[in-house]
């Protein structure tokens, strides 16, 4: 179809966001909200989602993101780390609640940790193996192209006519006749001198009140069950402890 395209060194959302912080492209379209950690200005979701989940797309401003919470992005990306993320799992009884909480009070991920190993009741217990600043250092510095390196000149090629029609009707069954048809409406795009905005593709819609109030409601039932889930857990391993070898 002629669509360029880079293969990231590790990780894609890290790619994505250097290319749209050098404006090479608009944002970076993921369901991972670990983008924001790398630093991509902009994130979409849903963007690949089918026409019947009816589930409109997300545009995530990380400044407003920022300015919102009132923090800098090494502290936001310390709040992502506590939440658990691609790197490492959360700290069990830590939500999004207390994860804000404690570094609004702390100010660093460095100082909350030190605060729940000083803690004699020992309210939050940090996993054996949770390298944070590892995982920070993966957000900062990631292996990735940088935006200036050639194979990040992208260009739209003219679509391979012949290679469409032998994997999509061929191959799989379209008709040859809309595949054509879309293969024409692409060339003639190509032709254009400017590149149409992600507006042009798709209705911006801000979400209703209504939308707003069964979404909060939908992360309350979530983090419910994720509160549920990790009481039983812990039963479970009293209950084991609880019993005498070999039972």
């Amino acid at each position: 179809m002629g669509i360029p395209y880079i293969i990231a060194p590790t990780e894609a959302e890290a790619q994505c966001a250097v290319l749209a912080k050098a404006e090479k492209v608009y944002a970076a379209a993921s369901e991972d909200m670990d983008t924001l950690c790398f630093d991509s200005p902009v994130l979409l979701r849903h963007l690949t989602f089918s026409e019947q989940r009816k589930e409109p797309i997300q545009a995530i401003h990380l400044d407003k993101v920022l300015e919102g919470l009132n923090m800098e992005r090494k502290q936001f990306v310390d709040l992502c780390i506590l939440l658990g993320c691609d790197y490492l799992d959360p700290i069990p009884k830590v939500g999004p609640t207390t994860a804000l909480k404690l570094i609004r009070e702390y100010g660093s991920l460095e100082k909350v940790v030190e605060a729940m190993e000083k803690d004699p009741k020992k309210k939050y217990i940090i996993p054996e193996d949770w390298p944070y600043e590892d995982a920070r250092e993966l957000f900062f510095k990631p292996d990735v192209r940088p935006a200036d390196d050639p194979l990040c000149d992208f260009k739209w090629e003219k679509p391979d006519m012949e290679g469409l029609v032998q994997f999509l009707v061929t191959e799989k069954g379209f008709s040859e006749d809309r595949v054509r048809s879309g293969g024409a409406r692409l060339e003639k795009n190509l032709k254009s001198s400017q590149q149409a905005r992600l507006e042009g593709f798709f209705k911006v819609m801000p979400k209703t009140d209504e939308e707003k109030a069964a979404l909060k409601r939908k992360l309350d039932v979530k983090n419910e069950e994720k509160k549920k889930k990790q009481k039983q857990e812990k039963k479970d391993k009293a209950a084991n402890k609880g019993r005498p070898r070999g039972a």
